[in-house]
């Protein structure tokens, strides 16, 4: 026990698991590495403030939080998680990229005065992003909704950022356009723990911003982070890291294929959309709210090959 206790202590985690909030689970995956896993629904569900994968790190001189939710309140809860198993300063808001159940949260941690961390594409995609997040989000912020409670970045990633948190280090990556144009990865060196971001998902159909072709190409270079653990965007996290990949590269490969297929054959896009990939439907989640929108976007970018 005082064994136990000393390693605690060594990461600033209090002995204590107990969740400040009995709703919201946060779960220790690795030493120091903690995650909410968020639930499968659609954006337009009620819940849809809680569903992706957040969570935070913690080393002996501060945390570092990893997406922070998409609402205050999630990102409260989070917070509130935090302060139960440490004493020290949350001192990083790392933000993988720019969907809104991935940064509503960040109001809630203004008051620590953290640096907020991003892709150096995220300042300009949270700058275009805010209007919309405020008319059709306001119910996740506080009342009166302003532009005030989405804090953009003022650290950037333009290829590779070392954060020293005490005893620990994160390797932040910025990567190719892919999933979204400003997506970031955050590799915990002393587990080997991946924050994917987005760029994964798993159970979940993979949601297209980006481009598709981009996004294999950056699966393609994950091998080269040596990760030993990988929390996805989306979904339960692995070690099987190269199943995991297969599954959405298979996706997104039959996507590129069918949407080609359909163009060469002069094909519209709602034949397009009923034809596509259909394959993949039973092995993927939220298909009908999420495919449509992926054949259009790979639709629009491949018809200009």
């Amino acid at each position: 026990m005082a064994a136990i206790l000393a390693a605690a202590l060594m990461i600033g985690v209090r002995p204590s698991p107990a969740a400040a909030d009995p709703g919201f689970d946060v779960r220790e995956v690795a030493n120091g590495v903690f995650v909410h896993f968020g639930r499968n629904l659609a954006l337009d569900a009620p819940g849809h403030d809680d569903i992706a994968n957040i969570g935070f790190v913690v080393g002996t001189r501060c945390v570092a939080v990893i997406d922070s939710g998409g609402s205050v309140r999630i990102g409260r809860a989070l917070r509130a998680s935090i302060k139960q198993r440490t004493q020290v300063p949350i001192c990083f808001v790392i933000n993988t990229h720019v969907h809104v159940d991935h940064v509503l949260g960040n109001a809630a941690f203004v008051s620590d005065r953290p640096r907020f961390v991003g892709h150096s594409g995220l300042r300009a995609a949270m700058t275009l992003s805010r209007d919309f997040f405020l008319k059709q989000y306001a119910n996740d912020l506080d009342q009166p909704p302003s532009q005030d409670q989405i804090p953009g970045p003022d650290l950037l990633v333009d290829d590779t950022l070392d954060l020293d948190i005490g005893a620990r280090h994160l390797s932040l990556k910025a990567w190719p356009e892919a999933h979204t144009n400003a997506d970031l990865t955050v590799l915990d060196l002393a587990t080997g723990t991946l924050w994917a971001g987005d760029l994964l998902f798993r159970e979940r159909l993979p949601a297209l911003d980006g481009s598709a072709p981009g996004w294999l190409a950056v699966l393609d270079r994950f091998g080269t982070l040596n990760a030993r653990l990988v929390i996805p965007g989306h979904g339960s996290m692995t070690a099987d890291i190269e199943t995991a990949l297969a599954a959405e590269r298979y996706y997104l490969t039959a996507l590129i294929e069918g949407v080609r297929g359909e163009l060469k054959s002069g094909n519209s896009l709602q034949h397009a959309i009923e034809q596509v990939a259909v394959a993949e439907k039973s092995k993927w989640l939220l298909w009908l709210e999420t495919h449509p929108h992926n054949v259009a976007r790979a639709y629009q970018q491949l018809e200009w090959e």
